[in-house]
């Protein structure tokens, strides 16, 4: 089958080729444009106009190398108009294009409007949510609602993301978890870490937001799309930065403050950032268990609540030194430091054929920290005239945590008296993981419109992970003597990686398709608390990740994309740890060893209509799907282990369409559509699951442009009904409004904010599968009014040093099409 799929996708890329180089070539326009001073008009407007009546045929913007380009274009005769804020305009022409004809333009020069003038404001401002085929990008600081909160909480809402069940993974594509990048760098966390090193990221340090459903095989090859959080980072020549202070309320309090600075000259750029939060939260969970043993009910119920303090430290600095026009080299050392505190109560009830038995009141205090440091070096240079690059990263990352919880467990009879002492227990569980990432890739322009792209990547993890677990006896805390709990884990993965990319564009075909191949190796020794029970166990695999997209100009309005995508996704390192992780006397996390990677190959067809409207139509199939939570209940003792396992497949069909409108001069809104069909099949190990259901998510940003310094935004998202994994899961909505008020020439931002108005973010579920039958509803603290100032300081120019491309700029495109 995928022979004949691959033959197929073969047979399917050569016709188009072959197709399209019979085609007429277009007529084009082309050109770039410069500010005074010689350097690149970034993102610079471009318009088309008819020479004749100066009527307007089409606008852009220019790239980030001052470049433009007009195609499809009617014969006629035209001019060109150049506009930036601070510029004066500028025409030129008019250019007679012939048919078939490229037209150079050469190069429009635009003059600042007061040559007095050395400083010029920018308030022209990009939409917060920009849809492009198989990309989204979301443009944090142009958010009221996304400031004060943390980059995973404001993932969590946006367009196109799914927050996985119990996990709180993000997806972007299927219900593959997105591979999570900062600025084009993988962060090599998995699971809770990953999460709290999300929530320790303050939206007020984030540029933008890249959430790309099929990048290319320059990159890993995620079989869930890629999230690439892109960081602040200065442009201008001279100091400039910004600082954030703000707080709110929920149930409990929140507060952060920021900094970010940057100082540039035309050899050296200085830059970094430092945040911190000092917040209080709280969660709420029920989990209500139905179990029938030798004909006779069971109910075991749990109320859990916590809170939770949390203190959080992120910080980065690094610098790039240009060696010449062509060349630079960079470093980089960024980090999160972060403390957290939780107050547990779990309350276990349980009945026997619907009369209370007894009550279980557990109560604990956790104690976990963790620091996450990661240092970089970078270079990057053009080679030849031609254009030939090189660029090289080395990036080596420590990741250490600590967690230690010491429960109390009292028992009751439903008269609310002991019927035996109490159970002390020490639960200890610390990690550390070492990271050592290195990488080169090469580009090779072939001619004007096609180039070959190469890379090779080495990556190398161990972690190693040890768990206590065990009773206070005699007032010292003891193993657990059965040695069933206690273990040390040691993991060991490389992964080997090279791809081979050929872009070009022929007539009205913009053509990528690459290659990308991965060897992986990995080692998992666990050892016993008593050394005597060590296993190992081992995994080498070599895959061939293959992508292609084939982009059409239709005409002047309309572009179709396709592409195909074959992705991997391997295990949490918590997922292969086999510990059995303590929740309460009856209810355990187990990993598994044996679990495997899952292999997600998509589908995707696009339509673009006026640069404006997207519509999408997907399909994804998942191979040994484990990404969801498999409960397995012994009714005899009646203890439920949560596992993953390689399930069974998963299919998924789906739509999306996106559509900004404007209203009028002072609202416009943008609308965001996702409807998708999947279905869960089980291999037959697992019994006979066969379920499919609809999931629908709808998102909306409504902005209004109260006066020239006011500005107020209502957004919200609803999520139908729909299944993930063996858990049902019930619909989901939830509505943000806030107010920005510019002070102090614009110079200031004062943000309000009111997140989850109704309190109705919330996680309800069910699942019936064999002899499991659960309900649950998780809760966590999403309403809260938050208030943020925010002032910028230094130049806030669209002056900016010469254009170089650092390897830290490399790998932040890395992820794009």
């Amino acid at each position: 089958m995928k022979g004949l799929f691959g033959g197929l996708l073969f047979a399917f890329l050569t016709g188009m080729c072959y197709f399209s180089f019979a085609q007429t070539k277009p007529s084009a326009i082309q050109g770039k444009i410069l500010i005074e001073g010689g350097k690149a008009a970034e993102f610079a407007t471009i318009v088309l106009l008819k020479s004749a009546d100066s009527s307007v045929v089409k606008s852009s913007l220019t790239e980030k190398n001052g470049d433009f380009g007009f195609i499809n274009i009617n014969p006629g005769t035209y001019l060109l108009l150049a506009t930036s804020v601070g510029y004066n305009k500028v025409y030129s022409g008019p250019h007679k294009v012939l048919a078939g004809q490229n037209v150079i333009a050469g190069d429009i020069v635009l003059k600042l409007v007061n040559k007095q003038l050395k400083e010029i404001n920018v308030v022209a401002r990009k939409p917060y949510i920009e849809v492009k085929p198989g990309k989204i990008v979301l443009n944090i600081q142009n958010s009221v609602t996304a400031e004060g909160n943390s980059i995973y909480d404001v993932l969590r809402q946006a367009p196109g993301v799914h927050v996985n069940s119990g996990d709180q993974t993000l997806s972007i594509i299927g219900r593959q978890p997105a591979l999570i990048t900062i600025d084009g760098r993988s962060t090599n966390l998995t699971g809770d870490d990953l999460v709290n090193l999300l929530r320790g990221i303050q939206s007020s340090n984030i540029e933008q937001v890249e959430m790309i459903t099929s990048a290319s095989a320059k990159y890993d090859a995620s079989g869930g799309g890629i999230i690439n959080i892109v960081q602040k980072k200065g442009k201008n020549i001279g100091t400039n930065g910004s600082f954030t202070v703000g707080g709110g309320y929920g149930k409990y309090y929140k507060s952060r403050a920021g900094i970010t600075f940057n100082n540039r000259t035309t050899k050296l750029n200085v830059f970094g950032n430092y945040s911190l939060d000092d917040n209080k939260t709280s969660r709420y969970i029920n989990n209500n268990r139905n179990i029938t043993y030798d004909d006779a009910l069971s109910n075991y119920n749990v109320d859990y609540n916590n809170t939770q303090k949390s203190y959080n430290h992120n910080f980065k600095l690094g610098a790039d030194y240009s060696l010449s026009t062509k060349q630079t080299i960079g470093f980089l050392v960024s980090g999160v430091v972060r403390e957290d505190k939780f107050l547990k109560n779990n309350d276990l009830m349980i009945s026997n054929q619907n009369r209370l038995d007894s009550i279980i009141k557990a109560k604990s205090n956790l104690d976990r920290g963790a620091s996450l440091l990661n240092y970089n070096i970078n270079y990057n240079g053009t080679l030849d005239k031609s254009g030939k690059n090189l660029s090289a990263d080395v990036n080596y990352s420590t990741y250490n945590r600590h967690s230690n919880e010491y429960i109390t467990n009292n028992f009751y009879t439903p008269a609310g008296t002991e019927y035996r002492d109490p159970l002390q227990l020490e639960n200890l569980s610390p990690s550390k993981i070492h990271i050592w990432t290195s990488k080169i890739d090469y580009v090779n322009p072939l001619s004007k419109t096609a180039k070959l792209e190469a890379g090779v990547k080495y990556n190398h993890i161990r972690s190693d992970n040890n768990l206590t677990f065990g009773p206070l006896v005699d007032e010292s805390y003891r193993a657990d003597p059965d040695n069933t709990v206690n273990n040390r884990f040691i993991y060991t993965e490389i992964v080997s990686a090279g791809y081979l990319n050929y872009i070009n564009k022929i007539g009205k075909f913009d053509i990528t398709t690459g290659i990308r191949a991965e060897k992986t190796n990995t080692t998992g020794n666990s050892v016993g608390i008593d050394q005597s029970s060590a296993t190992s166990s081992k995994n080498n695999y070599f895959n061939l990740f293959p992508q292609a997209q084939l982009n059409y100009q239709a005409d002047e309005k309309s572009a179709f994309n396709l592409s195909y995508n074959r992705g991997i996704q391997r295990p949490d390192y918590q997922d292969i740890n086999p510990f059995l992780n303590y929740v309460d006397l009856y209810d355990y996390i187990s990993g598994n060893p044996n679990l495997k990677p899952e292999y997600t190959s998509t589908i995707q067809l696009s339509h673009t209509y006026k640069e404006t409207f997207v519509s999408t139509l997907y399909y994804s199939v998942t191979n040994d799907a484990y990404d969801f939570p498999i409960y397995e209940q012994n009714d005899s003792s009646k203890v439920n282990i949560t596992i993953h396992r390689n399930f069974g497949r998963i299919f998924i069909y789906g739509a999306t369409f996106y559509a900004p409108v404007q209203f009028n001069s002072w609202w416009n809104a943008s609308f965001n559509l996702d409807a998708s069909y999947l279905r869960y099949t089980a291999y037959a190990v697992y019994g006979s699951f066969n379920k499919a259901s609809q999931d629908i998510i709808v998102n909306t940003t409504q902005n209004f442009t109260l006066s020239s310094t006011l500005t107020g935004e209502i957004s919200g998202r609803y999520e139908s009904p729909t299944l993930y994994g063996i858990n049902q899961i019930r619909q989901s909505y939830t509505v943000n409004a806030g107010l920005s008020k510019q002070v102090f020439g614009k110079r200031g931002n004062l943000k309000l904010s009111v997140i989850d108005i109704f309190n109705s973010d919330r996680e309800r579920y069910s699942a019936l599968y064999q002899n499991v039958d659960l309900t649950g509803i998780s809760k966590r603290e999403t309403r809260r009014v938050m208030l943020n100032f925010t002032y910028r300081f230094g130049k806030t120019t669209v002056k900016s040093a010469s254009k170089h491309d650092t390897g830290n700029d490399d790998e932040r495109r890395r992820t794009g099409n």
